[in-house]
């Protein structure tokens, strides 16, 4: 791979497309393929290769996916490209709860909103963009028609898709409630701040191209002089598949308006306090 240093490279590039977007009614559309690992954690120690090849089946429709991104200088929708699961002809009804909405980003404003179902009950998650400290690195590389430039953060896993669910996070979840209520009970207010709660992070790497600049990219992410055609986030990749420059069929990027108004925080503790009541419905059923 070409290695340039590209602050003066970005902003040639960047002048020599300005006039292209310039047009009022500038608008790209792009397709990202989302493939993500199955994570099977404990269980998948006991499961023979059979079995795992026959969930990985069953769940294909959850770990691989296709996303458009509509956009223009300043606004983003991002939204699943919907198609039948093979196996049933239906489309993932559970999964359905812990997949996002439509994601509208306005980087002029700085604001996020997202429409969520979940258990049949609709949400409008309105918040701020997701802060980002990229590092911009020197390392290029072709992506289709697009030279591309690197770039890396460290993002707190907490604060990342915030739509998602894991009983091994509610457990987790559970536990520091627990440990904190014990605390406040046993402990003297001198020594709580003491205390120092380890942060887990989350590396994420990027490829954009100033080529198309906009500070757009999938999902949450933005914040770079240029369209994000590539993302890593540990076992997930998000890879730009296709780019159309001003299509023919113009796409309304407009916020989604339905659904009760909460934040990201507040939406993330009604999923944990939702399945919470599942998990305790369920086990007094089998007890009963």
């Amino acid at each position: 791979m070409k290695c340039v240093k590209p602050n003066l490279f970005v902003l040639c590039l960047s002048l020599f497309f300005t006039y292209s977007i310039g047009a009022q009614d500038f608008q790209g559309r792009a397709e990202y393929v989302y493939k993500a690992k199955m994570n099977l954690g404990s269980w998948g120690a006991k499961m023979s290769q059979e079995q795992k090849k026959q969930i990985a089946a069953r769940l294909k429709n959850r770990l691989e996916k296709t996303y458009i991104l509509s956009f223009n200088k300043e606004e983003s929708i991002y939204r699943e490209f919907e198609k039948l699961d093979a196996m049933s002809g239906a489309t993932d009804s559970w999964g359905k709860n812990f997949t996002p909405g439509h994601q509208y980003k306005n980087v002029k404003t700085n604001s996020f909103v997202q429409n969520q179902e979940l258990y049949g009950k609709r949400f409008l998650i309105k918040d701020e963009l997701l802060k980002i400290d990229w590092k911009m690195e020197t390392e290029t590389k072709q992506i289709g028609n697009y030279m591309c430039f690197k770039a890396i953060t460290r993002i707190p896993s907490s604060l990342l898709s915030f739509w998602e669910f894991s009983w091994s996070e509610l457990r987790s979840q559970s536990k520091k409630e627990e440990s904190e209520k014990e605390g406040s009970e046993n402990e003297s207010p001198e020594k709580d701040e003491d205390k120092v709660e380890e942060i887990q992070m989350t590396e994420i790497v990027a490829w954009y191209t100033p080529q198309i600049p906009v500070s757009q990219g999938p999902s949450e992410f933005w914040g770079l002089p240029g369209l994000i055609l590539e993302l890593s986030i540990g076992d997930t990749t998000m890879l730009c598949s296709k780019i159309v420059i001003n299509p023919k069929e113009k796409t309304k990027i407009e916020a989604p308006d339905k659904g009760d108004v909460v934040t990201k925080k507040e939406y993330k503790k009604i999923v944990f306090k939702k399945m919470n009541e599942f998990r305790g419905s369920y086990s007094g059923r089998r007890r009963s």
